[in-house]
């Protein structure tokens, strides 16, 4: 278990003076500079002003947007030191996981877009190859800069382009993922120019954990050694170290990155930065420091309180981490796994009640899974919480190391679905995509809490491999079923068996709101919920049958997804009723809310209702094919 969570800046060196802590003037116009040749041409005195004024314009706008404020207000100085001794985008300056890359927005020129951060069509919380050159990757996945930054070292290399740098930015936490260290291995081999700035501020989501974190604690605690003197984990594998390094001391990282820019061969330089810096609420935040925000005061750091209008509504996220801390009282095999990410996927608790039965393994999807294995193996049920888009890392150990040896393993898969303002690369899309094909697993799409305290309680009982998925925000009501057949809830019916609508997990509202609307129409629509998605349960097949059309209804792509499933589970037992799907689009969605984005992709209770019309009438669908994104 990892150590009790401390104040972010408990563990490092004392800051400079807090200039940046005490009042907040009113924030400057960033929007002149036109690029890092303005950065450079800065004369050095004036780089602590530019920090202060980077800091108050980062807290006003995140603050009124929401965003991803403690990471990129720790990232201040060094992305200066980076912008003024690289010649972006002539170096390549690769972002790992990327929600640190705000203030590298503001300095290529992009300050001016922020008041549109992360809303439909605005710019992007994350680097995005369509808004800047600048902008070399996009994908948020943790752990991957290395990789990039080696590729792009051999094609440079391969063109002759050999006075040019590739620098990769990457976290203490996203350092933890095996792929990281696949690129090191390479890297290291070799006597390519690649920098890693390792960016080391004892946390990811929280502190980080495992054997590096006692190296990285060692080398902080070891002295200076800027010269790249001293053998540690990194010179045995090939590279120069220089550091560590003050991340928050502008004329410091200079001297620092302009040496590793100098040596034209693998360098890991080690900077020791704070999370959430210069703001005390964020430093402060024992949680994450702040590491996303919604729209807060940007005084406090705390949402504003909501309006009274009944009792709240809990989170997806809390609904699960009750019902597993419930189970988990009851059953002293049920284990729990996370890959860094304690809290967003409701693990905390039962945490704190049952730390030796809750591991998180850092930024370690595959090694979870196949942990989570080997816990199987020896006589435990794991609950492996991961949110669905961090799925994908893993789908081979999904297959190979759990699926083919049917273990009793439970997948909970959080932020399924469209997410909002993340953008492409954190909607939970594909996984109901990827566990269908999954041979003996079980996977459950609950429409409410009550359904997913219920069938989190069936997948922990099984003997085999499960899977639960449900969306980001809040739950709403329990949706109380007509009746049951067998393992399929029946949420409306009427006595004409015209169209079965197959509604997957929390879109079943818009479901029963299309049925009212056809039913005004003189159709008769039964609204069906299966309890389990996958395998297809055989009373959701003579339902099926009885009826003249059936459209099903899921918040994931619809290519490859629970419907096509449906359907092609119908043909093999001869069923010939026409099926039509309703999902998201083949395709990479763009950010903005969740509502519109549905709207986007057709799944509003009116479109749902016009789907049906079309369908009856022998017409094809018309779904949106893309909400901006890149097809796929």
């Amino acid at each position: 278990m990892p150590p009790p969570q401390l104040p972010c800046h408990d563990t490092h060196p004392a800051p400079p003076a807090p200039t940046a802590r005490t009042g907040r003037p009113r924030s400057p116009d960033l929007t002149t500079l036109g690029g890092p040749h303005d950065v450079r041409a800065l004369p050095a005195g004036q780089l602590a002003a530019l920090a202060r004024d980077i800091r108050t314009f980062l807290i006003e706008k995140v603050c009124a947007s929401g965003g991803h404020l403690g990471p990129n207000l720790g990232m201040v100085e060094l992305t200066i030191a980076l912008h003024r001794v690289f010649d972006s985008p002539r170096d390549a300056i690769l972002f790992d996981t990327g929600h640190q890359a705000y203030v590298h927005k503001i300095l290529t020129g992009r300050a001016a877009d922020f008041d549109r951060l992360r809303q439909a069509g605005g710019l992007s919380g994350y680097p995005s190859r369509a808004e800047s050159a600048h902008d070399w990757s996009e994908n948020s996945h943790a752990s991957a800069s290395l990789s990039y930054a080696d590729g792009l070292a051999k094609a440079h290399e391969l063109r002759g382009h050999r006075d040019r740098s590739v620098v990769a930015v990457i976290g203490d936490g996203a350092m933890t993922g095996g792929m990281a260290w696949e690129a090191l291995n390479n890297i290291g081999a070799g006597e390519l120019p690649v920098v890693v700035v390792l960016n080391d501020n004892g946390r990811s989501y929280a502190p980080t954990t495992g054997a590096l974190t006692n190296q990285l604690d060692a080398l902080k605690h070891s002295g200076a050694v800027s010269d790249g003197a001293g053998a540690n984990l990194f010179t045995r594998i090939g590279f120069t170290y220089l550091g560590p390094v003050d991340g928050h001391d502008t004329a410091a990282l200079e001297a620092v990155l302009e040496q590793a820019r100098r040596l034209r061969r693998p360098v890991l330089v080690h900077a020791v930065t704070v999370k959430g810096w210069g703001f005390a609420p964020a430093e402060d935040d024992e949680a994450d420091c702040l590491h996303a925000v919604g729209t807060v005061d940007a005084a406090t750091g705390m949402p504003a309180p909501a309006p009274a209008s009944g009792p709240p509504a809990v989170s997806w996220t809390s609904l699960f981490g009750q019902a597993l801390l419930e189970l988990a009282g009851e059953r002293e095999d049920l284990v729990a796994i996370t890959a860094s990410m304690l809290r967003p996927t409701g693990l905390y608790s039962m945490a704190v009640k049952y730390p030796e039965r809750v591991f998180d393994v850092g930024i370690a999807e595959q090694h979870a899974v196949t942990s989570a294995a080997g816990l199987a193996m020896g006589g435990f049920h794991p609950v492996v919480a991961l949110y669905s888009t961090f799925l994908t890392r893993a789908a081979d150990q999904v297959l190979m190391d759990v699926a083919l040896h049917r273990l009793p393993v439970t997948f909970v898969l959080d932020r399924a679905g469209i997410t909002g303002p993340d953008g492409a690369s954190h909607h939970g899309m594909w996984d109901a995509s990827l566990l269908g094909i999954v041979p003996g697993l079980r996977l459950a799409v609950p429409r409410d809490g009550g359904q997913l305290r219920s069938l989190l309680r069936e997948a922990t009982a099984h003997e085999g491999p499960t899977a639960l998925r449900f969306p980001k925000g809040r739950a709403g009501q329990d949706l109380a079923a007509v009746r049951s057949a067998g393992s399929v809830d029946v949420l409306s019916e009427s006595g004409v068996r015209d169209v079965l609508l197959v509604s997957y997990g929390p879109l079943a509202p818009m479901c029963l709101k299309a049925a009212a609307r056809l039913t005004e129409q003189g159709i008769g629509v039964t609204v069906a919920d299966p309890r389990w998605a996958t395998p297809v349960a055989p009373e959701l097949l003579d339902m099926a049958a009885r009826h003249r059309l059936v459209v099903t209804v899921e918040d994931n792509s619809r290519t490859g997804g629970v419907g096509s499933t449906l359907a092609q589970t119908l043909r093999d037992h001869a069923i010939t009723v026409p099926v039509h799907n309703l999902g998201l689009p083949r395709a990479f969605l763009t950010h903005g809310p969740r509502d519109q984005l549905l709207a986007d992709a057709g799944l509003t209770p009116s479109q749902i209702a016009h789907a049906v019309l079309r369908a009856r009438a022998g017409k094809p669908l018309k779904q949106t094919a893309s909400t901006g994104g890149s097809p796929q």
